[in-house]
């Protein structure tokens, strides 16, 4: 058996396989194959490299975004060179198998499993789970004035993604885009915008998904985002983003999509053209989305701009279930009471009974855009993160467990409106995040 090893760093899995009787004709960089596929190599060294993988029976390679792609797979056919995937985290899985590849094995694993994985028959990947998780899609949309879309839609992600679920980011605001700058990603890359122009092509799969979307970190979410420039809204048009969103639907397990304010449709009672609409995003994700996230400001002026585009959301999205979050909770400007101050508002005017409560945290808001992360990872214990983990995993993923919720029950957590009284001060003191009576 002679092969290729691609990763970097390996001594050790050179030295390993020779022991288990593995021929080692190659050590190279793991980005070596690729770049030789895609004619990056010049001289000497791209010959040796393709000499290499035509002399070789199996090319062992670090997958990850920069070491592997279709160009890298089609040139080992050609050769007709196995591919061994070695991968770290979810991420690199998830490319091993858009690119046709066989069940991977960890980067970590000991010489003598890989050994017995190149004597063996390639391994089929595992079998997709049947069934996806519901909601599908998830859209975060708030009224003017800054109530918190884009950090919600963040952590939301974030939190979703725990448990090794893959999440979709997307920025979908046509108005003030800033999820690429909030998290430090490059906002001159494709984005959201080539997605949907794929889309339109009928282009749009998981392998292009995961091409030209960014991974924040190691949290599992695969970010696509916004234009860079708001004059660059008429890219966004209603039928790209549907098909966009459609794609995004096969490719991860929750997309979030963080959406503009406005809902307003002047140009459509203006004109009866079929041209470009400044909100389409905005109503096209909202239309598509299983579930809508609306944030309203925990505060008078936040709590009356919601009412009055709640309304609007409404007449938008139709019967689609809405899940209120009510953002940086705080006594100032509502007095003590300032749960029960929102409830009742919020219940009386726009007969919202279920809410959500997020704390203010400014000082992890603060290190999380200093440190261009989500806040769950710049202070995984904020109260904002306990808060927004309570909120998903209440409302978007229940976890059926009648213990647990008998347990609940003795602690005290109630559901608004449901019908039980508690005292005003009591309401305060319950855990952030929970919604109180």
């Amino acid at each position: 058996m002679r092969v290729v090893v691609a990763v970097d760093d390996a001594r050790l899995l050179t030295e390993g396989l020779r022991r288990e009787g593995i021929e080692v004709i190659a050590e190279v960089a793991a980005s070596a194959p690729a770049l030789a596929a895609a004619d990056q190599m010049l001289g000497a060294d791209a010959q040796a490299m393709l000499r290499a993988l035509a002399d070789a029976d199996a090319l062992v390679v670090a997958v990850s975004r920069a070491t592997m792609s279709p160009t890298v797979v089609a040139l080992c056919d050609r050769a007709g060179t196995r591919v061994v995937p070695l991968v770290e985290d979810a991420a690199g899985e998830r490319i091993a198998a858009s690119c046709g590849l066989e069940a991977p094995l960890s980067l970590h694993a000991e010489p003598w499993r890989i050994a017995e994985a190149l004597s063996a028959a390639p391994r089929a990947p595992a079998p997709a789970a049947p069934e996806r998780p519901q909601p599908r899609v998830i859209a975060v949309w708030g009224p003017a004035g800054a109530p918190g879309r884009s950090t919600v839609a963040t952590e939301l992600a974030v939190e979703l993604a725990r448990g090794g679920r893959h999440v979709a980011l997307v920025d979908a605001d046509a108005h003030a885009p800033s999820l690429a700058l909030t998290l430090g990603l490059a906002d001159e890359g494709p984005g959201f915008a080539a997605a949907c122009r794929q889309a339109e092509l009928g282009g749009l799969d998981v392998r292009e998904l995961t091409r030209i979307a960014v991974p924040l970190g190691r949290t599992g979410v695969d970010v696509l985002t916004g234009i860079n420039r708001p004059s660059r809204w008429p890219e966004l048009s209603d039928r790209r983003v549907v098909a966009a969103l459609a794609a995004c639907r096969e490719w991860a397990d929750y997309t979030v999509v963080d959406v503009a304010s406005s809902l307003e449709r002047d140009e459509e009672i203006m004109s009866d053209l079929d041209g470009p609409r400044r909100n389409a995003a905005t109503l096209a994700a909202l239309r598509a989305a299983d579930l809508v996230v609306a944030v309203v400001a925990a505060d008078p002026v936040g709590v009356a701009r919601f009412l009055r585009g709640h309304a609007d959301l409404r007449a938008t999205i139709g019967a689609t279930p809405v899940a209120v979050v009510a953002n940086r909770l705080r006594p100032g400007t509502l007095g003590i009471d300032a749960r029960g101050q929102v409830r009742r508002t919020l219940d009386r005017f726009g007969g919202i009974e279920d809410v959500w409560f997020l704390p203010q945290d400014p000082r992890s808001a603060d290190a999380a855009i200093l440190a261009s992360q989500p806040i769950a990872e710049v202070a995984p214990r904020s109260p904002l993160t306990l808060a927004l983990r309570r909120f998903v995993g209440e409302a978007i993923v229940p976890a059926p467990d009648p213990q647990r919720a008998g347990k609940a029950r003795r602690r005290g957590i109630h559901r608004a409106g449901s019908g039980r009284s508690a005292h005003a001060g009591a309401a305060d003191m319950a855990p952030v995040g929970e919604r109180v009576v």
